[in-house]
Parts: C-alpha cells; structure tokens; sequence
C-alpha cells in the first residue's frame, strides 16, 4: 500500500499545496513550526478520517478559512482516489468522488502506522489513552470492531441512565436492568475477546522486534480486562452481586470500558522504571509489530510515519530501527536536523525541505 501523491486546501499552515511521493522512503525536514508535521498528519487523517493531534477535527481549517480539503491518491493493487472534507459542519468523506456513509467502511481501506512523540503518552499517561489507541489501531483492521465498541457504548450510556433513574427510586425493579446488562456483557466479551487477540498477535513479534533494537531485555505487553478469564455466566453473576452499589453509585462499575495496557521489560513496568529513550523503543517496538501484525491478518504493507524519529535515540538505536524496516514498506521520516540521517538512508530517499509553509524538493 502506497499513497503517492497528496493535495491540500486550507489545510494548518498550507493554504494550497500538491506533494508527489517515493513508495519507498520520504525524507521531510525542517526547523519546529514549519509544516513538517502538518503533512503527515494530512496523510494519517486521509487514512484514519482522524488528526492525531487534537480531539476536534476541524482544528486542522486553516485560520480565517471555513473549509479544508485533503486529498491523495493510494495504490492497494490498484490506485484510488481518496479525499477528506471538514467544515465547522462536520466532514465528508469520498473514494473516487462516492460518497461514504459509514466511518467503518472507510477507515478499514487505508492502513497506517504512525511513531509521534506523544505516543509516549502510552506508557505515561492514564488507561484511556492506551483504550484510544486499541481502538483506532484494530479498528483499521477489522470492520466489525468499531460498530461493535459503538453498540456497547450506546448500550452502557443507556444503562447508565438507567441506573441513575433507579437511584431516585425507593421501590425499582430489575427486569428492563437486567436486559441492558445481559446486551452489555454480550457485546463486552465480543470486543474483549478481539483485543486480547490483538495483543497476543503483538506479543508474538514484540519482543524480538525490541531486542533488535536495544539488544538487551525481552518486552511484552500485558492486556488487563475485568471480564478477561470469565465467561457470560460469570459476568452476569459479578453485575447481579454488585446491582445494590451501582443503583447506588447511578453507574456501571464494570466492563470493557476500564481495560489498560501495560508495557513489561524482563516483568519490570516500563512506566516506572524505564528512561524515555527506553519508553520510546518500546512504543516504536509496538508499532513495527503492528506492521507485521498487518501482513499477517491482511496480506498487504501498510504506510509506516515515523514523526521525529532522531530525538532522545542514540545513533546505534535509530540504525538498528531503520534495519528492521522492510525496504518494500512506504516510509515518511520527519526529522529537524537532516545532519542527524544516516548517509544511506538519504541517498535512497525522496527529500522534502519544509520552510514556514513552503515545501521544496531536493
């Protein structure tokens, strides 16, 4: 899979801008602040419909303008037309000029990985970035997943109402509670059981993918789920034990909407023991089993972004990474100092110098 080029309308700092790229790998640089990131965001949003930077997409409207287009052409045995429009209104999104009504059709067409800095928020931050994470990332592979996380998300806000609506009562009864939990735990153990396949697939690469890089330590990721090991009988036993507390409390207090993520080195938390050059090789590590975790399920390579790769990494550590990046595999680097780029990489690669919002092409 490939995108060969890009055009872009309003877009951040671009008020117009058309790029033609290498399937191999694409050099951008530029001092911070220049549009470096801004280009691959345009490409991850084409892909995913989403930024990665903000929760709000029409953020990426360039300022005074009312409207952004992003639009790219992508080979996947054969090419494509895709293209993004957000407004204040909302977005609309297109392949060859047909419009797509449903998210999930869409966001499965085009696989990509993206490395950015603040994916150490991953091991840093609280379970619900990680949850983020897990969602967009299988939700690019499996179409199923992400009608099946809205169904249980529109089943636990109804329960949830629910539970607060019995909270006002003295005298309630259970049945239509009853109901909505049997829905809950149903859809509940379907996206568990989908997740935990995920990282166990992740967990069949991860490990040797980190030792490449670091030559030291094994890394695995650990899923953490209340209702992993536990069937439907289970569950509905552990929701009618605790129905007192919950009408209590007017809340779910159990489900797939609490699952984390945590990153082991040799069983030592990574979060607290680890150096953020440590932190970023295991996040790195993640998304280069993603890839093969991709070629596996799908047979297809996906687009790899690797946003500022060169910072907190030695020189050993940033070669040992681009050695394990198949030569086949469509690659955008983002890097401030084109000095830091091993001499190899740059003369296989396709540059782009970013200059306050001009793009030249060397």
């Amino acid at each position: 899979m490939q995108i060969s080029s890009l055009k872009l309308l309003n877009f951040r700092n671009y008020e117009t801008l058309e790029l033609k790229f290498s399937n191999k790998v694409n050099l951008i640089y530029g001092k911070n602040g220049m549009g470096k990131t801004n280009i691959i965001e345009a490409i991850y949003m084409l892909g995913l419909t989403k930024t990665f930077r903000s929760n709000n997409d029409d953020i990426v409207i360039k300022k005074g303008k009312n409207i952004a287009k992003i639009e790219g052409t992508i080979k996947d045995n054969i090419f494509n037309n895709y293209k993004i429009i957000i407004s204040n209104a909302g977005k609309r999104i297109k392949i060859d000029n047909n419009k797509i009504a449903k998210v999930s059709d869409y966001i499965t067409k085009v696989n990509i990985i993206l490395f950015n800095p603040d994916d150490l928020k991953l091991i840093k931050d609280t379970p619900s970035i990680r949850r983020k994470m897990l969602n967009i990332e299988i939700s690019g592979i499996n179409g199923e997943y992400l009608l099946l996380l809205n169904s249980y998300n529109k089943v636990l806000k109804q329960r949830n109402a629910y539970l607060k609506a019995l909270n006002k009562k003295k005298d309630y009864e259970t049945s239509f509670l009853n109901i909505l939990t049997e829905q809950l735990v149903d859809l509940g153990l379907k996206i568990m059981w989908i997740r935990e396949d995920f990282i166990n697939n992740i967990n069949s690469y991860i490990s040797d993918i980190y030792y490449e890089i670091t030559h030291k330590g094994t890394l695995k990721v650990v899923y953490k789920s209340e209702f992993l090991g536990k069937n439907k009988e289970d569950l509905l036993k552990m929701f009618e034990k605790n129905i007192s507390r919950e009408i209590f409390l007017g809340k779910t207090i159990f489900g797939i909407q609490h699952d984390d993520l945590e990153f082991q080195v040799d069983s030592e938390i990574v979060k607290e023991f680890s150096s953020v050059g440590e932190q970023k090789n295991s996040i790195i590590s993640f998304k280069l089993a993603e890839i093969k975790n991709i070629e596996e399920k799908l047979h297809k390579k996906p687009i790899l972004i690797l946003d500022d790769l060169f910072s907190e990494l030695d020189e050993e550590k940033i070669n040992n990474i681009l050695m394990l990046i198949d030569t086949d595999l469509q690659t955008f680097i983002t890097t401030t100092e084109i000095t830091k780029v091993d001499k190899r990489l740059l003369a296989n690669a396709k540059i782009f110098h970013v200059i306050d919002g001009k793009v030249e092409e060397e």
